[in-house]
């Protein structure tokens, strides 16, 4: 299993599988992407924003040589040509008000499978809240084994911490991992915010990412929060 991580977000990003951390909260989806085959030729892989989405995919594509292609620029004429191997198509739910969009995916669907090829389709939520308005599309990629990106525990929060850090070429002090861990919110995006505020204050005021910094980010962050309910 690998033991580091990289994520789809704004820096320094490698998509190989040796830079992806497994932890409790990610390693059925990672089993899943490694798998020879999916049950029906295809899968569904779901998850918030800097889950990691984007880097399961560039690893299965990878290993399976497989195109991939976002659901939003995918063109007619390019299908018969992308169904002749395995297929990722990214961020379904992006053409939920695109019939044309999603009649062209349903082709895509439907000739990938045909020539004995797998699929894979990814997004956001769950498939059943895609909201894809051509009913045939809908209940196909609803019928397919679904797996999903969970919150990150610890170990994994921590990892992601570190890699963004270290994509950015910080070095915080020792004590800022385990105060943001403990206290900042459970998600990969909020994660890349505050790596990203803690960077541009240090910038801003030649000093080095302390506790003391990393406690003065997160309380402005809650502050900003109360303050918009």
């Amino acid at each position: 299993m690998a033991t580091q991580l990289s994520f789809d977000l704004p820096s320094k990003i490698a998509l190989g599988r040796e830079d992806f951390f497994v932890s409790p909260a990610n390693a059925l989806a990672v089993a899943m992407i490694s798998a020879t085959s999916w049950p029906g030729g295809k899968l569904v892989l779901t998850g918030p924003t800097g889950s990691g989405k984007t880097h399961l995919t560039h690893v299965w594509a990878a290993e399976a040589k497989a195109a991939i292609i976002q659901a939003s620029t995918l063109r007619h004429d390019d299908v018969p040509q992308l169904a002749r191997g395995p297929v990722a198509v990214e961020d379904v739910p992006l053409i939920a008000t695109d019939p044309e969009q999603q009649k062209t995916l349903f082709h895509l669907h439907n000739l990938v499978l045909a020539e004995g090829n797998s699929l894979l389709l990814t997004g956001r939520a769950a498939p059943s809240f895609w909201g894809l308005t051509l009913p045939d599309l809908q209940s196909r990629i609803e019928g397919a084994h679904h797996v999903a990106l969970e919150a990150p525990d610890d170990a994994l929060l921590g990892a992601v911490l570190a890699k963004l850090f270290t994509d950015r070429q910080l070095n915080p002090a020792p004590d800022v991992m385990a105060y943001l861990v403990k206290h900042m919110d459970r998600s990969f995006e909020s994660a890349a915010l505050v790596v990203d505020r803690l960077d541009q204050i240090a910038l801003d005021e030649k000093r080095e990412i302390t506790r003391a910094l990393a406690v003065r980010v997160l309380s402005a962050r809650n502050d900003k929060d109360h303050g918009d309910d």
